[in-house]
C-alpha cells in the first residue's frame, strides 16, 4: 500500500457513510431520500477532512510501527541449530543478552560485572519459549531453512535482576527520533521517506535490537526538498521539518560513496541540542547504514539511562541465622551460590544457629538485597550499612553492633 492509501482510504468512508443522514422516507414503490443543503455537506466535509490531514504526518511515521511496546523489551528471537536441551540452554543465554541489551541500551550489557553469571542461569527467568521455522533464499535463489526460537522472559524478574547488577536502564516509554537520511550512489543524494522504506531498513532494525524506534518522514516534495540541508548538516533546518512529526528528536545521516566503498556522517539532534556527531565508512553499506542507530542510542542512553545504586563490587562480611540444622546449612549455601550477584563465598566463623561468611559480591549489599528481597529464603534482620557515595573500599566498615544479618526463613 502506498502512502496515500490512508487518505484514499478514509476519504472512501466519508463518502459511503455521511454523518448523521436521516432516514429515508418510502412512498408506494418509490423512496424518498431528505434533501441535506449542501452548505452542510461542505462544512461536514471540509472539517472532517481538516482532522484527517492533520493526522497524516503522524500516520506516515507510524507505518513504520509505533514505539516498542514495554511487553516487547522482553522478547528476543535466536537462532538454534536444534532442539536440543543444550542448544536450548545456549539460546536462552543469548536471548537473555539480548532483553538485557535493549532495557538498558547499552549494546554491552552482557560485558557488565555479573551479567555472564545470570546468563548461565537464563533459564530462570524464562516465561515461554516456542521454535518456528523461517523460510528464505540464497543468494543462488535456491530455498533456505532455517529454526529460530522466540524466548519471551518474566518482566519482574529481569527487572530485579538489572537492578541488583546495577545495570543502565533507559525508561520507558522511549521516544521515536525522526530518520532524515539521505543517500548518494553516484547520481545524487535522495531523502530516504516511507516510500522507500527498505533502504534504511539495516537502521530501523539495528534500532529495533537497540531497544527504540525511529520513524521515517513522509517524503513529500518539501520534505526531498531537505536535502540540501540533510547534506550540510543543518540541524535548525532538519529540527523545524520535524515539528509535524511530533518529536523532538531527530538522527540525520548522510552516505554517500567513498574509495572502494561508503561513508555515512551522522549527527543525533535532542530538543535543538547536537548531542554527538561522527563518520562511519566500510564496505558493506548495510552495516555502515546500521551505525546510525548504535550511535543514537549510545547519545540518548548516556543522556537517559540510570542506574540504580547498588553500591561499589567487593568482599562484604555477612551473617545468616536460623541455621539449626544441616539441611538448613546446605540449603543456604545453595541459595547463596545461585544468586548472580555472588560470585565467591568464603565462611569466617559458626555459632549455634549463625554462620558468618566473607561474600564477593558483583554489586554491593544493596544489590545483594534487592536480589533477595521478595523471595522466601532470606528475609534482613539488619540491614546494610547506608551507601556512601564515596565507597566503601574492599571491605566495608561494620557498625559496633556487628555484620549486616540475614535470617533463613
Amino acid at each position: 500500500m502506498d502512502a496515500q492509501a490512508p487518505l484514499r482510504h478514509h476519504f472512501l468512508l466519508l463518502t459511503l457513510q455521511p454523518p448523521e443522514l436521516p432516514m429515508a422516507r418510502a412512498t408506494g414503490h418509490l423512496i424518498e431520500f431528505p434533501r441535506i443543503p449542501a452548505t452542510r455537506w461542505l462544512a461536514v466535509v471540509a472539517l472532517l477532512l481538516a482532522a484527517l490531514l492533520a493526522t497524516l504526518p503522524a500516520l506516515a511515521q507510524d507505518r513504520e510501527d509505533g514505539r516498542l511496546g514495554s511487553a516487547e523489551m522482553y522478547v528476543a528471537e535466536v537462532e538454534v541449530n536444534s532442539q536440543a536441551e543444550g542448544e536450548r540452554e545456549r539460546a536462552f543465554a543469548q536471548a537473555l543478552a539480548q532483553v538485557l541489551g535493549k532495557l538498558s541500551g547499552d549494546s554491552s550489557a552482557a560485558s557488565e560485572p555479573g551479567v555472564r553469571g545470570a546468563l548461565r542461569q537464563a533459564g530462570q527467568y524464562v516465561q515461554d519459549h516456542v521454535y518456528r521455522q523461517d523460510e528464505g533464499r540464497s543468494a543462488s535463489g535456491a530455498p533456505t531453512f532455517k529454526t529460530l526460537l522466540t524466548v519471551r522472559f518474566d518482566p519482574e524478574r529481569v527487572d530485579a535482576l538489572a537492578t541488583a547488577l546495577g545495570l543502565p536502564v533507559w525508561p520507558t516509554p522511549r521516544p521515536k527520533p525522526v530518520l532524515w537520511l539521505a543517500i548518494d550512489d553516484g547520481s545524487g543524494p535522495r531523502l530516504v521517506g516511507v516510500p522507500q522504506a527498505e533502504a534504511a531498513r539495516p537502521t530501523l532494525d539495528r534500532a529495533k535490537r537497540r531497544g527504540y524506534q525511529l520513524g521515517l518522514p513522509s517524503g513529500t516534495a518539501a520534505e526531498r526538498a531537505l536535502v540540501a540541508a540533510i547534506w550540510r548538516g543543518d540541524a535548525g533546518a532538519i529540527r523545524g521539518a520535524s515539528s509535524r512529526y511530533r518529536s523532538p528528536m531527530q538522527l540525520v545521516g548522510k552516505m554517500y560513496r567513498d574509495g572502494g566503498g561508503w561513508k555515512a556522517d551522522w549527527i543525533v539532534i535532542d530538543d535543538g541540542e547536537v548531542l554527538s556527531e561522527w563518520s562511519e565508512s566500510g564496505s558493506n553499506p548495510r552495516q555502515v547504514l546500521a551505525t546510525g542507530a548504535d550511535g543514537a542510542a549510545d547519545a540518548l542512553v548516556a543522556r537517559y539511562a540510570k542506574r540504580a545504586e547498588t553500591g561499589p563490587a567487593g568482599d562484604y562480611h555477612v551473617a545468616f541465622t536460623g541455621i539449626d540444622s544441616a539441611e538448613d546449612y546446605l540449603r543456604l549455601s545453595g541459595y547463596l551460590q545461585g544468586l548472580v550477584v555472588v560470585r565467591a563465598i568464603r565462611p569466617l566463623q559458626a555459632a549455634p544457629g549463625r554462620m558468618e561468611y566473607e561474600l564477593e559480591l558483583a554489586s554491593g549489599l544493596p544489590g545483594f538485597e534487592m536480589m533477595i528481597e521478595g523471595g522466601d529464603v532470606l528475609v534482613a534482620e539488619q540491614a546494610a550499612p547506608a551507601f556512601d557515595e564515596g565507597g566503601f573500599g574492599s571491605v566495608p566498615a561494620l557498625p559496633s553492633s556487628g555484620p549486616p544479618t540475614y535470617r533463613l526463613r
